[in-house]
């Protein structure tokens, strides 16, 4: 395979990594792993990502991402409910989760990379493998190739959260012959997937869209250049620079990207851009407007979820016809608006959005399956998410019926806020949900009862959630209020709270 993947100053050819991921795979079956047994991998975006992704699926088992800014509890819960066999980690990310790794889990530690430490400010003395720890470079030198037999190949399983706020991974049966063939098509179509294609991935791995767009970029003989994070002009330089192609962003991105002054964007050459798809958060109308006039018609998006796969597409044209919209079905999806009868609906009604791909493989919620029926109708799927389709077939959101927000294309849960508030002394009830943001589509906002005489302040709740949970889901905003509505079923009224924030922001709630 010609292309490569490339991190800073690194640039492994794909043929040199899908050679190391066989030789992981040795490894790994050595260690005892097999088909659909699971590989959780700890790391930023690095090349060794793709190898040991290749190496679990040559045996059939499952590559499970964790978000690397979990705290050692987060991580904790998913490497134990993932029954992770093997971890596979970044130096200075492992002493943190050390002491929460399983029993009989095989570590292998990934040297941390020069251009990971400069952008993330790392000492480089945590950035190296600890002497007597498995070196992953080290032991994918040592050992031959995998010639075992060809297995199905299962996909990655991500995990995210749901309504009660701990993460659950989507676990998909293993793809045969005719499925992994319909994968391809699929992902070809939403995006833009193209033998030779040059691409930069600034999007966490760890999410499901950046890393099944990465993955089929390595599999199509693209050359997939890893930025660290995220950074508007040194993304405008890496397009000019490596004649990029393709790229998958997220709402975010173009608003940091747009507010680069003038003649720092005039500066870079974009024309070798050929499809631009952004998913994962609404993207304001006038920020598409602005990429679009900028960008020209290669700006494309689509609708879907780590469950149900992309659903909807919609090229740049279509989007100009129909601004606001994410989209038609793509190839075999099928769309139904549901009403709160369980009724279909018919176009501009809206309702709750249930899908299926029905070539796609089925999935179950690990060790949940509960979970799983409570999100079908009829063999259909839904994400929580309300909508309606119009005359011609485009689909538009409206709302989402879950309290999930969406903040820079990350979906943080509520409930694991306010579970985590509900342990702070002082506090006597909370109300988390999402507001409207210029920069990340939503941000999170904290209303709090204090108990009577309770002294505390906006800064001490922030500290208190930054102490218990990844920093992204610390809220922006802190209020406090005597009292919270709730509804007859003693739920939170949260409509009620949200609805000053979001007066003025011309969107609905």
């Amino acid at each position: 395979m010609v292309g490569e993947i490339v991190s800073g100053a690194r640039r492994v050819p794909l043929d040199d990594l899908l050679a190391r991921g066989a030789r992981a795979a040795s490894g790994l079956a050595a260690a005892g792993i097999g088909k659909g047994d699971t590989v959780a991998l700890l790391m930023r975006n690095d090349p060794v990502f793709f190898e040991a992704s290749v190496a679990a699926g040559l045996l059939g088992a499952y590559p499970v991402p964790v978000n690397w800014h979990y705290t050692p509890d987060e991580a904790a819960h998913v490497l134990i409910d993932s029954g992770a066999r093997a971890l596979v980690v970044h130096a200075d990310l492992y002493p943190r989760i050390k002491s929460v790794v399983p029993e009989g889990t095989t570590v292998l530690i990934v040297e941390t990379g020069p251009e990971i430490a400069a952008a993330f400010g790392l000492d480089p003395a945590l950035c190296s493998v600890p002497p007597g720890a498995l070196d992953w470079h080290r032991w994918t030198a040592t050992l031959p190739p995998w010639d075992g037999p060809l297995v199905d190949l299962p996909s990655t399983m991500i995990y995210t959260s749901g309504t009660t706020g701990k993460p659950k991974g989507v676990r998909r049966a293993p793809a045969s012959k005719p499925t992994q063939e319909y994968n391809i098509a699929l992902l070809t179509k939403l995006f833009g997937i193209e033998p030779g294609m040059r691409t930069v991935l600034s999007g966490p791995l760890y999410h499901s869209a950046p890393n099944a767009y990465g993955l089929s970029a390595m599999r199509a003989g693209g050359t997939v250049i890893l930025q660290p994070r995220f950074e508007p002009e040194e993304m405008l330089r890496l397009i000019e620079a490596e004649r990029i192609t393709h790229l998958y962003m997220v709402p975010t991105m173009f608003v940091r990207m747009l507010k680069l002054p003038e003649e720092v964007r005039r500066r870079y050459d974009v024309s070798s851009l050929v499809n631009v798809i952004h998913a994962a958060a609404p993207c304001p109308p006038e920020i598409k407007k602005q990429m679009l006039a900028w960008w020209g018609p290669v700006v494309n998006e689509f609708y879907g979820s780590t469950e149900t796969g992309g659903l909807t597409y919609c090229s740049g044209e279509e989007w100009l016809a129909h601004p606001g919209t994410v989209g038609r079905p793509v190839l075999d999806a099928t769309l139904r608006i549901v009403g709160e009868d369980g009724s279909i609906l018919g176009p501009n009604q809206i309702g709750e959005v249930y899908a299926r791909h029905w070539k796609l493989s089925d999935f179950t919620y690990h060790g949940d399956q509960n979970k799983r029926a409570g999100v079908e109708l009829d063999g259909l799927i839904t994400s929580g998410d309300v909508g309606y389709v119009n005359d011609a077939g485009f689909l538009f959101l409206c709302d989402r019926k879950k309290d999930m927000v969406i903040s820079g294309g990350v979906n943080i849960y509520p409930a694991e806020i306010e579970a985590c508030l509900h342990t702070m002394p002082g506090v006597s009830d909370c109300a988390v949900f999402g507001i409207p943001d210029d920069e990340f589509g939503e941000a999170l906002a904290a209303v709090i009862k204090p108990m009577p005489g309770a002294a505390i302040d906006a800064a001490a709740v922030k500290a208190f959630v930054r102490q218990h949970l990844a920093g992204y889901k610390v809220p922006k905003v802190v209020d406090f209020q005597e009292d919270l509505p709730r509804e007859d079923s003693g739920k939170i009224f949260k409509r009620k709270l949200r609805e000053p924030y979001w007066a003025n922001a011309g969107r609905a709630i």
